[in-house]
């Protein structure tokens, strides 16, 4: 039995935006050997922590609580008594409204060591994705924080009103949406002048996001007249700074805002493919159709290693080709001098990046970014040389084809891919909800895979144009087309920021395909 016990570490997460955790934050999700999370945690965070890792749904939300507070608390010193390193993974800030303080005091009492790593609470982040400064110089140089989740004159309810009333600042209530027309009548009552503006935020910092502005006297008819899109988890805010909105809801105007897109990239490219298209405003969900893995036998590429001195060019086709290459050079006992007689060749920019990462510069980049480019490229360059083609276990066979008529070619494994066996289940029900705007192909051998993953729904939805894709070279656009599926935007340059302006032109109505 393990009598260490582990430690549990409280994490803010953010209000919404997956980008929002802090460094700090993701560092402990990805040691955690248990991570127990709260209702409206993004996926993308939980895909943080480790694939041994323990995920724990500890959700709560008004009027439903799977797993009551206190065996929450007794869970946490559970896994620590077991020696875990354990991640309470909280929305927004843990104790801001969040009951982190319980949950640390209970900890403590139980003899289990914690730690706190704030996260941006929804108050600051969420007003601040939809222009609200809750301080400015010209306005306010105050801001309150008031929980709103009971109503005014609540027995339960312990804000002294009056008190806020005659606060000089701004007025952020969290959970403040079922109430919002009883706070905002309660304030007048006591004497906030009805024309003071105010604006409720609804799933602040995400691509759901919506907010909808007024006054006092007007907010609640406002909120009415928006429809079912206004809704909970919602702050209202109130004061003069909600009238400064309008030139600095930046986050509403991103190209992509409101859009949500599959990322079907495998892991570890996925990450930041996310990143740029969360930049742009969109609601990213990851579909890995095929997963990167360490080749079986690594015999033929350690022979290959070792007679690299016979080799006049080494050729990569990826990233992964780069970084699995590289890592098994070192692990053999070598290094970068190995390669120093050595011209080196890249697809594309993202892997003579891959290759500057380890201090190396590509001698050939092709102006097309596709194996016919790469193997034209080459063919004046190599004629009479020996050519070693590092890449994956499988694919297109273009430029072994190509050369092997004018140099001496050996292609090895440096990595495999294989198949998923399935999606993940909150991009399914994504699917069969009819949520999904766009889906992103950047294979042929993907767009097969995720033929073959979906069901004939979403299949259906995607003929039909219901779903768009966005394909990053015609020859992945035509293993699409092959099943059925029409492209609605093709990557003119053929790499992921070509595939994004070419997704970014459909939108924006500057580009057809």
């Amino acid at each position: 039995m393990n009598t260490q016990v582990g430690t549990v570490t409280l994490v803010g997460a953010g209000p919404g935006d997956p980008g929002l955790l802090t460094r700090a934050g993701a560092e402990a999700i990805a040691r955690a050997e248990v991570l127990v999370y709260d209702h409206l945690i993004q996926s993308r965070l939980l895909d943080l922590a480790p694939l041994s890792a323990d995920r724990v749904f500890a959700g709560k939300q008004r009027g439903r609580c799977p797993v009551p507070q206190d065996e929450i608390n007794a869970m946490l010193v559970r896994f620590a008594r077991e020696g875990k390193a354990v991640v309470r993974l909280k929305g927004g800030d843990p104790y801001v409204f969040g009951r982190g303080a319980e949950e640390a005091e209970y900890l403590i009492a139980h003899g289990v060591p914690f730690r706190v790593i704030p996260g941006v609470t929804a108050g600051v982040g969420a007003t601040s994705y939809a222009g609200i400064p809750v301080t400015h110089r010209d306005a306010t140089s105050a801001v309150a924080f008031i929980t709103g989740h009971n109503e005014p004159g609540d027995p339960s309810d312990r804000i002294d009103w009056p008190a806020l009333a005659r606060f000089p600042g701004t007025l952020v209530f969290y959970m403040g949406f079922r109430h919002h027309a009883a706070i905002c009548a309660t304030l007048i009552r006591l004497g906030v002048a009805p024309s003071t503006p105010a604006a409720i935020v609804c799933n602040g910092s995400t691509a759901l996001q919506r907010t909808v502005s007024g006054t006092l006297a007007t907010l609640a008819d406002v909120v009415a007249a928006a429809g079912p899109g206004i809704g909970s988890p919602a702050l209202l805010v109130v004061g003069q700074v909600v009238s400064r909105r309008e030139p600095l809801a930046w986050f509403e105007r991103l190209p992509l805002f409101g859009r949500s897109i599959v990322v079907t990239r495998p892991i570890g490219e996925s990450d930041r493919s996310a990143s740029d298209l969360e930049a742009l405003g969109a609601e990213v969900l990851i579909a890995p159709t095929v997963q990167i893995l360490p080749i079986d036998d690594h015999a033929p590429m350690d022979d290959a290693i070792d007679r690299l001195p016979s080799f006049d060019w080494l050729v990569f086709t990826s990233g992964n080709g780069v970084r699995y290459f590289l890592d098994r050079l070192e692990s053999r006992g070598r290094d970068l001098r190995a390669l120093g007689h050595l011209k080196l060749a890249a697809i594309g920019p993202a892997t003579a990046e891959a290759l500057a990462r380890y201090r190396l510069r590509a001698d050939l980049v092709p102006d097309s970014f596709r194996s016919e480019g790469l193997a034209e490229a080459l063919v004046p360059r190599v004629s009479g040389k020996r050519v070693l083609l590092a890449r994956a276990d499988r694919g297109r066979m273009i430029l072994q084809e190509q050369l092997a008529p004018i140099a001496h070619v050996e292609q090895i494994p440096v990595y495999r891919n294989a198949d998923a066996d399935t999606l993940p289940a909150d991009v399914l029900d994504c699917l069969e909800r009819g949520s999904v705007d766009w889906i992103t192909l950047t294979s042929s051998a993907i767009t097969a895979r995720l033929h073959t993953l979906l069901p004939e729904s979403a299949r259906s939805r995607i003929a039909s144009g219901f779903i768009r894709l966005a394909s990053i070279s015609p020859v992945t656009s035509e293993a699409a087309r092959r099943l059925g599926w029409p492209i609605a935007a093709e990557a003119t340059e053929h790499t992921w920021p070509g595939l994004l302006r070419s997704l970014i032109g459909v939108e924006t109505g500057q580009q057809n395909h």
